[in-house]
């Protein structure tokens, strides 16, 4: 119990921050609006997708968004290491490892609103989801298991990093893949080498699962290959996360 009560106290703390400095929630909004407006009226003309380029860019850009706004973490928790923040919870009755689990659940909040903001955005300019109020539950879940998951591999990120700018550029590593996926372009418009990695990386099954529950395109098992890949990923960062952050408690 004391455990939970310090991790929504820390949690408290990155809302807080996050009011207060709301430069990170706006970047996380900004960017994937801006992509999104890239690709719909500058690259969708140019690509055939057999629908509304807009239904089918929108999937992907929601992933982006999520993934942009949970990178953010690696430099929060950076900064709490190094800039002496951790060393002060350590002389204080607080359980350390909250402090990580506030960072994660402060990013839920942020990605939540820009997440929304992104699609109201996404249908004032044609996105036309067909979607049940049970399909858009699954699409929650399945957003919210991808968001964890990436959350702690930034934590660990945030951890290994000496400096923020390092932790700010390991965050890009990962950014790119769902650029080698099938959010923009089908993935068999791309060359025959690249299709093995394509089509089989994990964001691709996520955002045919996405598309699929958004605006009922086929999701066949690539929502069950969602949900092995991420849970999977999930249990393996928090792990590592965690032992890590132990490493740096006992230094």
């Amino acid at each position: 119990m004391k455990f939970l009560n310090d991790s929504f106290l820390l949690f408290q703390r990155n809302v807080k921050h996050m009011l207060r400095n709301p430069e990170s929630l706006i970047m996380s909004i900004v960017m994937p609006v801006m992509l999104m407006l890239l690709f719909v009226f500058v690259f969708g003309g140019a690509v055939d997708t057999g629908t509304e380029y807009v239904n089918f860019v929108v999937p992907g850009i929601i992933i982006i968004c999520v993934g942009f706004g949970s990178s953010l973490i690696a430099v929060s928790v950076c900064q709490d290491m190094v800039g002496g923040l951790f060393e002060r919870f350590r002389s204080m009755p607080l359980n350390p490892s909250a402090l990580l689990i506030g960072h994660v659940a402060g990013s839920f909040v942020r990605n939540f609103i820009s997440t929304v903001v992104v699609i109201i955005v996404a249908v004032l300019i044609g996105f036309r989801p067909n979607a049940s109020f049970f399909d858009w539950l699954m699409a929650f879940g399945i957003l919210s298991l991808f968001l964890l998951t990436i959350s702690w591999l930034s934590v660990i990120l945030g951890l290994l990093a000496k400096n923020v700018e390092t932790a700010s550029a390991f965050t890009f590593i990962f950014m790119f893949l769902p650029y080698i996926s099938s959010a923009f372009v089908p993935t068999e418009t791309m060359p025959d080498w690249l299709h093995p990695f394509a089509n089989n990386q994990p964001i691709t099954p996520l955002i045919e699962t996405l598309r699929g529950l958004l605006t009922g395109t086929p999701i066949e098992n690539n929502g069950v290959i969602s949900i092995l890949w991420f849970g999977s990923l999930l249990v393996i960062f928090y792990i590592v996360a965690v032992i890590i952050f132990n490493r740096r408690r006992e230094v």
